[in-house]
């Protein structure tokens, strides 16, 4: 492969990036209720982990108050932002991180409820046109490069009023490796799909990693464009822990071993999200299903150019999205996606 070829290749990957931490998540309740303890603290080691991207922002973060359902009341929710990173250095060691270099292709925030009975992952467009502490107004992936994983964290809380308790990030350079470990993805095509020198018609196919990688890197002749992309993204993961629910993987100590180290091997968390704190977090999701997890997209206006008339960007739906966050704040993004349903719209069709 040749060096003008390898880095669009490398970008092209990570809008899959954030599956590795979800799967991970969805894993981690298998063998926490296993009772592989062993297996946890091997695959911890595994794991690369950052300095504290909270430390930074100081004591003016938003906060989120524990649900009260009738005399009941729950744990706060836990919110995780995941980002896939088109460098490897910049999620791994931070040290080597260079301002201006690396952004990220895919950005999402997933809200483990309080009850730990549901999990709601929101995806916001890369060039949403966002004010940035410090920086003005910009894409939202630019605050990756301009400031890292603190500075993201902080132009999304001022975005949307949610609190983020911990961040994962990747670059995804193994997830063909990862989707062939659990024997394929199951997608069902709208058009026909070139892949490995075959071509795949419309309808529901067994997908390998190199053709999920060619499903997601599909530029042309899909409808919407970059949504259209955030969709197959989505698409792909819910095939990917249907897949990790579903197949013997899970009940099989050598097939989850390797499936777990690859998916380790290529992310990296926070300093605070330890071994402990995921299995105690696996252990409170125990019977958490793939049907309870919900994939939806921030509300937008549409796609326009920046002020100068030099970036094509998003221009996303302050009032709705600020509606939206409100749910998440009080943790009742659930029953809000149910009652508008309009707000699921990447996730009720396939492209």
């Amino acid at each position: 492969m040749s060096s003008r070829t390898r880095p669009r290749a490398r970008r092209s990957r990570t809008k899959l990036a954030l599956v590795i931490a979800l799967s991970l998540i969805a894993l981690l309740v298998v063998t926490a209720v296993a009772g592989a303890f062993y297996l946890q603290h091997r695959i911890d080691s595994r794991i690369e982990r950052f300095d504290d991207p909270f430390a930074s922002l100081g004591d003016d973060r938003p906060t989120t108050a524990p649900a009260t359902e009738g005399t009941e009341t729950h744990e706060p929710p836990v919110n995780i932002l995941f980002l896939g990173s088109d460098s490897r250095i910049s999620a791994g060691d931070p040290s080597q991180w260079e301002y201006g270099a690396q952004r990220t292709d895919a950005i999402m925030v997933a809200s483990i409820s309080g009850d730990r009975e549901s999990v709601t992952v929101m995806s916001l467009p890369r060039d949403s046109w966002v004010p940035i502490p410090s920086h003005g107004d910009n894409k939202l992936n630019a605050a990756f490069s301009f400031g890292g994983p603190s500075l993201m964290v902080g132009t999304i809380e001022q975005l949307t009023g949610i609190r983020i308790d911990h961040v994962a990030i990747s670059d995804f350079e193994s997830f063909q490796e990862l989707t062939d470990e659990l024997g394929g993805v199951e997608i069902t095509l709208t058009q026909p799909l070139e892949a490995g020198g075959t071509t795949l018609e419309a309808g529901t196919h067994l997908l390998d990693g190199e053709q999920a990688l060619a499903y997601t890197r599909q530029r042309y002749g899909l409808s919407g464009g970059d949504f259209s992309r955030m969709q197959r993204q989505q698409n792909w993961m819910r095939g990917m822990l249907a897949a990790a629910f579903n197949r013997d993987v899970l009940t099989d100590p050598v097939a989850l071993t390797d499936l777990l180290t690859v998916a380790a091997e290529n992310m990296a968390v926070d300093e605070g999200f330890g071994v402990s704190e995921m299995r105690d977090l696996a252990l409170s999701m125990r019977d958490l299903r793939p049907g309870n997890v919900t994939f939806i997209s921030a509300p937008v206006e549409g796609t326009g150019w920046s002020p100068d008339g030099t970036q094509s960007i998003v221009n996303l739906d302050h009032t709705a999205l600020e509606e939206v966050s409100q749910a998440f704040v009080e943790d009742r993004i659930a029953e809000y996606v149910e009652e508008h349903p309009d707000i699921v719209r990447l996730g009720a069709s396939v492209e």
